[in-house]
């Protein structure tokens, strides 16, 4: 799935909430909990039995949902998923290339008490300001799936800051 297929799906998912939102300027319940209503329903249209985690800026969870028979692992994959991407300020989907043998950060899944998540799912996420105020971890489907439903919920949040 590309950006752009990705973009178009949120608005069209905005377009029909319309809902009249002021920013935030920190990770609220009100908001992780829309942000994982709208992750979970782009998973079941993708067949994909999901946990989200929503983590605040310090990289602790604000809001941990497990879809209905979603893996038990993939709890613990989502909450690392969203400490990474807050943790490093980075996807963890780049971070896989970083991480990988040879790369810049390789080695970096071995510190932080092994909390470091070095594959798709993850996504930091952002204030008006571009300071980190969340992350998004996403477990459950192939790394594939997990990374498109990550970039999708923050594409989501993106449009919902504006």
């Amino acid at each position: 799935m590309t950006e752009n297929e990705i973009k178009t799906i949120v608005q069209k998912t905005l377009d029909r909430v319309k809902v009249q939102r002021i920013a935030p300027e920190k990770m609220t319940l009100k908001l992780a909990k829309e942000l994982t209503a709208a992750v979970q329903n782009e998973a079941v249209k993708k067949g994909v039995k999901a946990v989200v985690c929503i983590a605040d800026s310090a990289g602790n969870p604000k809001l941990v949902e497990s879809m209905d028979d979603a893996y038990i692992a993939s709890y613990d994959v989502a909450l690392n998923k969203a400490y990474t991407s807050v943790a490093l300020k980075i996807s963890t989907k780049k971070l896989s290339v970083l991480a990988a043998p040879g790369g810049e950060l390789y080695g970096v899944q071995f510190t932080n008490g092994g909390k470091i998540v070095i594959f798709g799912g993850g996504e930091p996420l952002c204030g008006k300001n571009g300071e980190i105020i969340g992350g998004l971890g996403v477990s459950g489907g192939t790394e594939a799936q997990d990374t498109e439903l990550a970039a999708f919920g923050k594409v989501y949040f993106e449009k919902i800051m504006q």
